[in-house]
């Protein structure tokens, strides 16, 4: 059985597409606390060994959107205490923080997919359909690493020349600021060396030829096939309102029938499937390392 990263890059897309669509259609608190911990694991999959300095802003987001809700929405007919007179409602709170779970579990998503979907396997999926839209979103995403790495560059260089002042926020500000100035210049100028580049290299002056490196395997087919199947049982349960869930007046709304625990079952089947790449990879390192020990 292939890695999840193996498979082909139409797969990968379509799993995204699900895993994040259904999160994001689904106000159901179970299948959002099933997404965010499927969400963490393939994040955490494709970048084992590394520090993710960004954990922290997340969980700050989480909180952040759970607790703004019952500030602001003041609707619910469980009233828990008062602020200012305006009431906190229990309904308001639950629903921030099932909003919350949706937002930062998509958000997780599509980080695992900007690792997994580089620019040639987005060149792939939208190359024959829209050349002109895959090379855009390919090269907007290549320009992204490029601007933080640019922006560290520009930073440790005006710090090197005395230039960049963090005594108080007023310096951290226009040093900031200036910092923006020359990244925005250092992309102008890039954008049009790339034109350049591009129309000295013909682009445009004839019929677009399309390159491929993959192949849809039977693996590939099987794996469309399940994702597919997992993705309508959870479709046509949120369909026949066995998913459906209401927070306003009052919480209503049976979480565990029947019909909803076969989505549950099925949409965990579907969070988790790139487990099988973390399985696969720990068990290559563990036969590797046991054959370094024999030898």
């Amino acid at each position: 059985m292939p890695a999840f990263s193996d498979y082909n890059p139409i797969v990968v897309f379509i799993y995204f597409l699900t895993v994040a669509g259904l999160a994001m259609f689904i106000m159901n608190p179970v299948i959002l606390g099933i997404s965010l911990f499927g969400a963490l694991i393939c994040f955490r999959s494709r970048t084992r060994g590394k520090k993710d300095r960004s954990s922290g802003l997340f969980i700050g987001l989480f909180l952040l959107l759970a607790l703004l809700n019952p500030l602001f929405h003041h609707n619910g007919a469980t009233v828990l205490f008062l602020i200012n007179d305006n009431p906190i409602t229990l309904e308001a709170l639950l629903y921030g923080f099932t909003s919350a779970t949706m937002v930062v579990s998509v958000i997780y998503w599509f980080r695992s997919f900007s690792l997994l979907m580089t620019g040639d396997r987005l060149l792939y999926v939208f190359g024959k359909v829209s050349p002109k839209f895959s090379l855009m979103l390919s090269m907007s995403l290549r320009y992204i690493p490029l601007f933080a790495t640019q922006a560290r560059k520009i930073k440790a260089s005006r710090k090197a020349l005395g230039l960049w002042k963090e005594d108080n926020l007023w310096d951290a500000v226009k040093g900031g600021i200036r910092g923006f100035i020359c990244l925005a210049g250092w992309s102008l100028e890039n954008g049009i060396i790339t034109v350049d580049s591009m129309e000295a290299r013909g682009y445009g002056s004839g019929k677009r030829s399309f390159y491929s490196r993959y192949s849809f395997s039977l693996w590939d087919l099987g794996m469309l096939i399940l994702i597919l199947a997992l993705t309508s049982v959870v479709i046509v349960s949120k369909a026949m309102g066995a998913l459906d869930f209401g927070f306003y007046p009052r919480i209503g709304g049976e979480l565990m029938t029947g019909a909803a625990a076969g989505a549950y079952a099925c949409y965990t089947v579907l969070v988790l499937l790139p487990l099988g790449q973390i399985i696969r990879e720990a068990g290559y390192g563990r036969e590797k390392e046991r054959k370094n020990g024999n030898h």
